[in-house]
C-alpha cells in the first residue's frame, strides 16, 4: 500500500509540472523564450524552447514509466476466492426467485 500512494503522488506531481512546462510554452515559438529577449542573456531564445522542449519530453516518459509502473504496486484483495463466491451467490439467488408475468393492462 505504500508504494502505491508513493507512485500515486509522483504521478500527481509530473503531471502538475508538465502542465506548468506546456503553459509555459507557446505553440507559435513565443512563450518563455519570448520574454528574455534580450542579447546579453545567459541562455539564448532558442535555448530556452530547447530546453523546454526536453523537458516536457522527460516529463511525458516519466508519467509514462510511473503509470507502468503503478500497475504493478496497485493493492489487490488477499482473498480472491471470495468475491467469486459472493458473486456466484448473487446469481443464484437471482435465479431461484420464481418468476410472476406481470399482466397486461388492456
Amino acid at each position: 500500500m505504500g508504494a502505491y500512494i508513493v507512485i500515486s503522488v509522483l504521478i500527481f506531481i509530473v503531471c502538475v509540472l508538465l502542465v506548468l512546462v506546456v503553459l509555459v510554452q507557446n505553440s507559435k515559438g513565443g512563450g518563455l523564450a519570448s520574454n528574455f529577449s534580450s542579447s546579453n542573456q545567459f541562455m539564448g531564445v532558442r535555448k530556452t524552447a530547447d530546453f523546454l522542449e526536453k523537458t516536457t519530453w522527460i516529463l511525458a516518459i516519466a508519467l509514462l514509466v510511473l503509470s507502468m509502473a503503478s500497475i504493478f504496486v496497485i493493492p489487490r484483495s488477499s482473498t480472491k476466492g471470495s468475491v467469486d463466491s459472493e458473486l456466484k451467490q448473487q446469481m443464484d439467488n437471482t435465479n431461484s426467485v420464481p418468476y410472476t408475468p406481470v399482466p397486461e393492462k388492456k
